[in-house]
């Protein structure tokens, strides 16, 4: 039995039919054509679909998709912004990932940014610092070192001003 949900995705509001204990990766997958968002382990343990909802960086794979009814939902493709210029801008974070090579083999990406962003956003919610924020999300190709530099980085250009954070 399928029913109407309906939230708030990268903006815009939308409603799918779908059975409420659907995951919601496999509706923004399917449903949204939302491919970004990735499964890694599907079992809540990889964070490569980290999606933000509610201003909370989350694992899709867990989430029934009735219970983002009323939400807001935010993928990897809802940070991109249309600029002055009319040419797409990058998120800061997505720019920093690419600057400092954070980005390996891009599985683990969508769901490192998102978390990064979340953070980001409230860098309070993780005491810790940028370790603590991103330590549900496990990167299989590097030492995380590079993509600790590419949030780190993405902060100083935050405090600078050089590109505010959406």
């Amino acid at each position: 039995m399928t029913t109407n949900i309906t939230f708030q995705l990268n903006g815009r509001e939308k409603t799918v039919q779908a059975h409420p204990m659907a995951r919601l990766l496999d509706v923004l997958r399917q449903d949204c054509s939302l491919t970004g968002t990735k499964e890694g382990c599907g079992e809540g343990e990889c964070g490569a679909c980290t999606v933000i909802i509610d201003g909370r960086a989350v694992m899709s794979c867990m989430v029934p998709v009735c219970q983002v009814h009323g939400s807001k939902v935010e993928s990897i493709e809802g940070l991109e912004s249309m600029g002055a210029d009319g040419q797409t801008c990058l998120h800061l974070i997505q720019e920093a990932f690419i600057k400092c090579g954070g980005a390996q083999c891009g599985i683990c990406t969508p769901g490192m940014i998102m978390a990064a962003v979340a953070y980001l956003r409230q860098p309070e919610s993780a005491p810790g610092g940028v370790a603590e924020a991103l330590e549900g999300n496990l990167c299989r190709c590097t030492g995380y070192t590079r993509i600790f530099e590419s949030v780190k980085t993405a902060i100083d250009r935050m405090k600078t001003g050089a590109n505010q954070s959406r």
